[in-house]
């Protein structure tokens, strides 16, 4: 287990003691790994009695030595990250009547590796001892330790009864920052409610971590996907993650969408794939993005960000009445509008992607090169019409429908709302497959329909895009054993070849995914399974000693007072997730419709 602190653009992958000693632990700060080896040495005898972290951006802990020769000493930690520096204070309290002499030795490394290599997703490059680095482009950043330890240590006398503290500051400076101050954790806090009762716990958490998510841009904020490899803007995350968090996050919807507006595509790039119109699928600024080894410096590779752009900012308006941001955004929207025609790649009226540079080869938010396979378990072939991904469409075109009526264009209005009801009946005509119960995973090449069953269609309910006379149809698949394990809806249904519950894509559970599956629930008006698919999030996140909805689970079936069979490599705490824990409280209190 890792324990994961934040602060803006600054972070550390601990382990259990609290210190970075292996694998791809370490200080991390613009997708470098500063340190690779952070350790302490402590004084002979103490024993680590418990670690806390009271909020995402510090732990504490309680150290102690009971008895022996030389006698009895008590330890508090406190590990503190700030933007760009880490703060260090140990105090130490003798609890015998004589007087010890405490020595505390600093073990560290420096690596400044790029995250996709500390990852082991890219080849390493040589080790870096010094505490300066200069990238080939001109970039230098360094590590600074305040004060400097000491030949041999840094030293401590305590009397009798006696206290003292050591403290120090280890700087990770770099060039790579922007943006301005983070609201404050209470500030942030004080816009949403104060659940009682089962919520309470799990609820706080998720705003805590919401809150220690957040980068700080000049558009303002800007939630990071996860800790500790996504700690970057990613625009679908981010989208979903802002648009849980209304009517309450307000300042997070603005901040998202002014900053996705600000870096929309503006030329062909196909290494990068970018194109006019679109909004991006991430940002690094790691060495090797910025060389250009790796496209993903402003990497484009998202068939579904830009729909979900124009579906956050109509929701923003629903919930906020603000056309003033509307307006401003006016450009924006309109060019993802007409990317979306560019999207059309055949001419058909779907949505299709074609993977045209080094990085993604599936572009929809099952991302993983496997997650979409045909009912023999081949791999389907590019371009790609996923059946989200048409939903979101239709609900875009919704959106656009009522930018332009909001603003006295009648008949621009009613254009998008004649091209969303020619989605909707493509969606039914293309996707529908009644002898499973559901809509086909996807279209391939050929227009050959994906027949599996699978949670994206809890999407299209979310979306709206499913007709009132197949709902109840299509809950009877979702919610059969084949999907739906007592914790959530599994990726892929338990019968599929490709079935694998400790998979990414294929049989996990992704809260986040369960999460818009009861939007949907709500949306259609069935209120008994969207509190039962809401109580069964919240139970997940209780059973976690964290009281966090972790990025996915293994996609097993519930046992009695057993938590859900945990994915190793899940990040947590993630954005979408906690934001999944609001939203979900949201639409069981009646607060949103979907």
């Amino acid at each position: 287990m890792t324990f994961p602190l934040k602060e803006d653009d600054t972070y550390l992958v601990l382990n259990e003691r609290g210190f970075a000693e292996e694998e791809a632990e370490g200080f991390y700060r613009h997708d470098t790994r500063f340190l690779a080896r952070y350790r302490l040495t402590l004084p002979e005898g103490l024993t680590l009695l418990q670690t806390r972290s009271p909020r995402p951006d510090h732990l504490v802990q309680d150290w102690a030595r009971f008895g022996g020769p030389d006698g009895e000493l008590y330890l508090r930690r406190t590990l503190r990250v700030a933007r760009g520096r880490v703060e260090e204070v140990l105090r130490f309290q003798n609890l015998g009547r004589a007087p010890q002499e405490v020595i505390v030795g600093l073990e560290i490394e420096p690596s400044f590796q790029d995250l996709f290599q500390a990852r082991g997703w890219h080849p390493a490059s040589r080790e870096r001892k010094d505490l300066v680095h200069r990238a080939p482009d001109g970039v230098e950043q360094r590590i600074a330790l305040d004060p400097s330890p000491p030949q041999g240590g840094f030293r401590a006398f305590l009397p009798p009864q006696g206290e003292a503290t050591l403290s120090w500051r280890v700087v990770l400076e770099s060039p790579l920052g922007e943006g301005d101050a983070l609201p404050s954790y209470e500030a942030f806090l004080a816009a949403f409610p104060e659940p009682q009762g089962p919520w309470e716990e799990v609820f706080r958490q998720a705003l805590l971590d919401l809150r220690a998510l957040l980068l700080a841009t000049p558009q303002g904020p800007m939630p990071a996907a996860g800790i500790p490899w996504f700690v970057a803007p990613f625009g679908r995350d981010s989208l979903l993650t802002a648009f849980m968090l209304l009517p309450w996050g307000k300042e997070v919807a603005r901040g998202v969408l002014r900053y996705l507006a600000r870096r929309q595509g503006m030329v062909q790039d196909p290494f990068r794939e970018e194109e006019p119109g679109k909004i991006l699928h991430e940002v690094r600024l790691g060495e090797l993005s910025r060389l250009g080894r790796v496209p993903f410096a402003r990497y484009y590779g998202t068939v579904d960000a830009t729909l979900l752009f124009l579906v956050l900012l109509g929701r923003y308006l629903d919930l906020t009445g603000d056309l003033a941001l509307v307006q401003e955004l006016r450009p924006h929207w309109e060019a993802a509008l007409a990317w979306m025609e560019a999207a059309d790649l055949d001419g058909d009226g779907l949505l299709e992607f074609v993977p045209s540079g080094g990085g993604l080869s599936v572009q929809a938010w099952k991302d993983s090169h496997d997650s979409m396979s045909h009912q023999d378990g081949r791999l389907a072939e590019a371009p790609l019409a996923v059946s989200e991904v048409q939903g979101y469409a239709y609900a875009a075109r919704l959106a656009a429908a009522t930018f332009y009526g909001a603003l006295g264009e009648g008949k621009r209005a009613e254009e998008e709302r004649r091209r969303a009801e020619e989605l909707f009946r493509a969606i039914q005509d293309r996707f529908w497959l009644e002898e499973l119960g559901t809509y086909a995973l996807a279209l391939d090449k050929r227009k050959e329909p994906l027949r599996v069953k699978a949670s994206n269609a809890g999407h299209l309910l979310w979306a709206g895009a499913v007709p009132e006379e197949r709902v109840d149809l299509l809950l009877t698949t979702l919610l059969s054993e084949e999907l739906w394990t007592g914790w959530g809806l599994r990726t892929l249904g338990a019968k599929e070849a490709r079935y694998n519950p400790l998979s990414y894509h294929n049989g996990s559970v992704w809260p986040h995914d369960t999460a818009l599956f009861a939007g949907g629930l709500f949306r259609y008006g069935r209120k008994a399974e969207g509190q039962k698919v809401a109580q069964a999030l919240l139970d997940l996140a209780r059973s976690q000693p964290d009281l966090r909805l972790p990025e996915l689970v293994g996609g097993f079936p519930r046992e009695a007072g057993l938590p859900p069979v945990p994915y190793p490599a899940a990040c947590r705490p993630q954005a979408w997730d906690a934001g999944a824990v609001v939203y979900l409280y949201a639409l069981a209190q009646g607060v949103r419709d979907w």
